[in-house]
């Protein structure tokens, strides 16, 4: 097997291809795609005819797989039988949605950020989709720190971020709201294998900045995302069915674009486990 690697944007991301995800992966094909992964934090694999197993076998070569937020319908066509798999979906069976997560747009975030273990990855299949719309963009948090000017980043350096869980999309988690899944990380963190720092906010999940009082905190939270979400930090994957994407929740947040409601949206998640970014920070340093 004889992989492919491409970039697909200046910005963040590559393409593979030569690859049958299906089949198993030898250790010269996975440290390959692994390596891939670590330089590109976004991976496209376009044309796969993936089953469940399928995708639960290949997710599981990177760790410890994820589960799902709530227990959902079957789908048609899919079993959903296994705990790591979510459904990203706007299709509703007998007017409840079969999907473990909000439909429409969504603002960008970090997969888990509000957790003490975030994800360490996310990987996704596409089963069906919009005319138009529904596409995702992922924002490489690398370039946001390394960009950004270096008396913020002195500031910032010991800062730590709140992060709450929120399953809307278009709103963002407030300091005031009631939630169970609140959690302090570091603003910068380091990636634990390529040591490279990333910034470690969103404008979905990230609530303040814990050192700060509150009207800086947000002054400068909207700087941070303004900033992290310019057009050349992004790649906006356009999706077709077939097509596999994974990607670093480490140093990538990614955002859902809005798309008709008269159209059915249909993806397949799994996600792997990661470890508490303020260990990932003590090993990186």
């Amino acid at each position: 097997m004889s992989i492919i690697v491409e970039p697909i944007s200046d910005a963040i991301g590559a393409r593979i291809t030569g690859i049958d995800l299906r089949q198993d992966m030898d250790d010269a094909v996975f440290q390959a795609v692994h390596q891939a992964w670590l330089d590109y934090q976004v991976l496209v694999f376009p044309g796969q005819e993936l089953g469940e197993d399928d995708q639960v076998r290949f997710t599981a070569h990177f760790g410890e797989l994820g589960g799902r937020n709530r227990k959902v319908p079957t789908a048609e066509g899919d079993s959903v039988s296994h705990p790591g798999i979510m459904l990203i979906s706007n299709i509703r069976k007998d007017g409840v949605p079969i999907g473990s997560l909000p439909d429409g747009e969504m603002m960008y975030h970090s997969d888990g950020a509000y957790a003490k273990r975030p994800f360490r990855y996310t990987l996704l299949y596409a089963l069906e989709v919009p005319s138009a719309g529904g596409n995702t963009q992922f924002a490489n948090m690398y370039k946001a720190y390394e960009t950004l000017p270096e008396d913020l980043k002195r500031k910032l350096a010991l800062c730590h971020a709140e992060h709450q869980y929120y399953a809307g999309s278009v709103d963002k988690a407030k300091p005031t709201d009631s939630l169970t899944g609140v959690r302090q990380h570091p603003l910068f963190i380091g990636h634990e294998e390529t040591g490279r720092i990333a910034l470690y906010a969103s404008r979905l999940l990230t609530t303040k900045i814990v050192e700060l009082p509150q009207d800086e905190s947000d002054e400068i939270l909207d700087m941070l995302f303004d900033h992290c979400e310019r057009p050349e930090f992004v790649y906006e994957h356009v999706w077709t069915p077939g097509d596999f994407v994974m990607w670093d929740n480490r140093c990538v947040n990614h955002a859902r674009t809005d798309f008709s409601e008269g159209e059915r949206r249909l993806l397949r998640r799994t996600t792997v486990f990661g470890i508490d970014p303020i260990a990932a920070k003590a090993q990186a340093a």
